[in-house]
């Protein structure tokens, strides 16, 4: 790596799309931005922009057939722009990997023993690493000088004590099968805590945060001085809130009787509960917007999912309440929970007696920046705090290399 190599491409490779930013770490200026999507099919889509420049979106469509085709088309148009990936100015690749385990707690230049615990890890996350592998090996044979850095979304959970992070199941069962709560959106839950804080004038290590990160994924964390307490998913992002096609929360017994009753299998029960639960289970849409615009037209399913949806994010807040003893904020973040009003109003509404409220006025601002929505008076803090996982990874990687 050069002294002058101060950027950093951030990659998230999913099964059929990479998603790709490249930042400049003097000032965290985005380069450039864009996602190549339905990889492998004869409609692929590769939607790119280069910030830099101040250019507009290009876009293209055609067949891609996999992630190195995906990389080499992202390379093109990145060079294009002047901005290729054999740039001296490149100091690094940071590689968003969903499962890290009990091993990786911490970003962790990749080499070959972390790219087999990482396939290790494949079965409590087989729909996420074998992705994320795909990425790494294609951006590994396109430089295979540069250093390359995962970023595990699981590594900010890791300092939850044994008592909750343990399932109540027999311990030899659990640890033969790695079956323990790991938590997902990390780098989220680890930006918006430490924003949340800056917010309020404090450092991290004397705030104590409950942090809603709700997009079509949702997850709470209880952030103690810095430091992941509690969180709600657990050995997968299935469990804890209602998602947008996840059931969240369950009587186990539940598989149980699909498959005895029902005659379900396990992959119709896994698609069930991930992909036709949550609120698309519920009403038909996961969307928040129209979701919210069938009830303002009196659609009574659209508002029992969202009483449902609330309900169990009200439950999350009580709880991580009791966890941290004291709670010093409460955060909002991603995309419904930076843009959906009347869902901080709805979560927040009745738990005056904790100190919580929302003022209307503040909460109905529209901004990218970090603000507070409680009144003055309130004794914890309501915040509505952007999150920023690209930049994350970006920062944790750039310190990574440059140790």
């Amino acid at each position: 790596m050069t002294a002058t190599a101060t950027r950093v491409l951030v990659l998230n490779s999913g099964s059929s799309s990479v998603k790709y930013q490249l930042i400049d770490m003097n000032d965290g200026t985005r380069l450039a931005v864009g996602l190549v999507e339905r990889i492998g099919e004869q409609t692929s889509r590769l939607a790119h922009t280069p910030l830099a420049a101040g250019g507009d979106k290009r876009e293209t469509e055609g067949a891609i057939a996999d992630h190195d085709a995906a990389l080499k088309a992202v390379a093109a148009e990145l060079a294009a722009d002047g901005l290729g990936l054999d740039s001296p100015q490149l100091a690094a690749i940071g590689h968003r990997v969903v499962h890290g385990g009990l091993k990786f707690t911490e970003p962790t230049v990749i080499d070959d023993a972390v790219l087999k615990e990482i396939e290790r890890l494949v079965p409590v996350a087989p729909l996420h690493n074998p992705a994320n592998l795909t990425g790494i090996r294609t951006a590994q044979a396109m430089r295979p000088d540069l250093p390359q850095v995962a970023v595990f979304d699981t590594a900010f959970h890791a300092t939850m004590p044994e008592y909750a992070a343990r399932y109540a199941i027999d311990v030899e069962t659990a640890d033969a099968h790695r079956i323990r709560r790991y938590g997902f959106h990390g780098t989220s839950h680890a930006y918006v805590s430490r924003k949340t804080a800056a917010l309020l004038g404090k450092d991290p290590s004397e705030v104590n945060v409950i942090v809603l990160h709700l997009g079509n994924g949702a997850s709470a964390s209880a952030v103690a001085g810095g430091r992941c307490v509690d969180t709600s998913m657990g050995l997968t992002p299935l469990e804890g809130l209602v998602m947008g096609t996840r059931s969240g929360d369950i009587d186990p017994a539940v598989t149980f009787h699909l498959k005895r009753v029902a005659g379900m299998s396990t992959d119709e029960i896994d698609v069930l509960l991930n992909k036709k639960s949550g609120l698309i289970g519920l009403c038909g849409d996961n969307d928040m917007r129209e979701i919210r615009r069938r009830i303002d037209e009196g659609d009574e399913r659209a508002e029992l999912a969202f009483d449902i949806y609330i309900h169990r994010l009200k439950k999350y807040i009580g709880a991580y309440s009791a966890v941290l003893g004291r709670v010093d904020a409460v955060a909002f973040t991603a995309g419904v929970g930076e843009n959906a009003a009347p869902v901080r109003e709805a979560a927040v509404a009745g738990l005056e007696e904790m100190g919580m409220a929302v003022d209307a006025s503040l909460n109905a601002i529209r901004s990218d920046e970090p603000r507070l929505i409680s009144p003055e008076y309130a004794r914890v803090a309501v915040a509505v705090v952007p999150t920023d996982e690209e930049l994350e990874i970006a920062q944790q990687t750039y310190a990574l290399v440059n140790a």
